[in-house]
């Protein structure tokens, strides 16, 4: 009891004088921005504060091997319009005619080059994945589908690339289509992403208008047609032969997977 009794006086005297160093602490911080004054210097400009929760603009140029001129991504943070006029300022559909006119063949081999890998865990090469589709046509048609039903949880590089790159995404589409010769895609997205769906869907139709997309496209006498379709929220269609079924317009359920070459 008597050490109850010492623990609360002692919690007093420490409360009590706590208060009194803050009411001094605060006093002084409004004594010290008083005498500093509460604007900027006369003839000088005042820098505007960054908005909450936007970065700081980046001042770096290289990263590690990378110079700032490699970067694909350059407008996640949304600094920029994700729209055709900007996303052309930004290097999307840039040359896109040329790569079109030389061909599949040069295509898969320059991703082959690249080392791009699939980011699924099992780091496929992308080079090779689309060298088992680019075959001679045997009547039957060719569709590339974009599997943007990202459910995972804690995940959202794919939404932000689709709410403020879409261009590249789009262009990317046609590109791929082009090697592993398609003539259409379909980007399933997620069905809560309404802003980054109705993002994607403009720049669809930004494509079209401009001649990226539809007939001869960029006049490359290659046709490839763009298709959006939105999901219904099922984490199961994030599974590539259930996202299937669903675009098809049945229940999204998992097939029985054919053997891999």
């Amino acid at each position: 009891m008597r050490s109850i009794l010492c623990l609360r006086n002692t919690t007093a005297k420490l409360t009590k004088s706590s208060t009194v160093f803050i009411s001094h602490f605060r006093l002084k911080g409004v004594d010290s921005l008083a005498s500093k004054g509460s604007g900027p210097p006369q003839g000088t400009k005042s820098t505007p504060p960054v908005p909450p929760g936007m970065p700081p603009p980046q001042t770096k140029k290289t990263f590690g091997p990378l110079s700032d001129q490699d970067r694909i991504f350059t407008n996640l943070y949304g600094r920029n319009d994700w729209r055709l006029k900007s996303a052309l300022k930004q290097g999307d559909w840039y040359k896109t005619q040329d790569i079109l006119l030389k061909g599949s063949e040069w295509i898969i081999n320059e991703i082959k080059t690249s080392g791009l890998r699939g980011r699924g865990g099992a780091g496929f090469a992308t080079g090779l994945k689309w060298s088992f589709m680019n075959k001679p046509p045997d009547g039957r048609p060719k569709f590339l589908v974009v599997n943007a039903d990202e459910g995972e949880p804690g995940t959202c590089k794919d939404r932000e690339i689709l709410r403020h790159s879409p261009h590249k995404l789009v262009e990317g589409c046609l590109l791929a289509g082009r090697a592993i010769g398609a003539r259409a895609a379909f980007i399933y997205i997620r069905g809560e992403f309404y802003n980054e769906a109705c993002n994607t869907q403009t720049a669809i139709a930004e494509a079209y208008n401009a001649g990226f997309l539809g007939k001869n496209v960029c006049g490359s006498g290659f046709d490839f047609d763009v298709y959006m379709h939105r999901g219904a929220g099922a984490y199961v269609c994030g599974e590539e032969t259930a996202l299937i079924e669903s675009l098809e317009g049945k229940a999204g359920k998992p097939r029985l997977k054919p053997p891999f070459p």
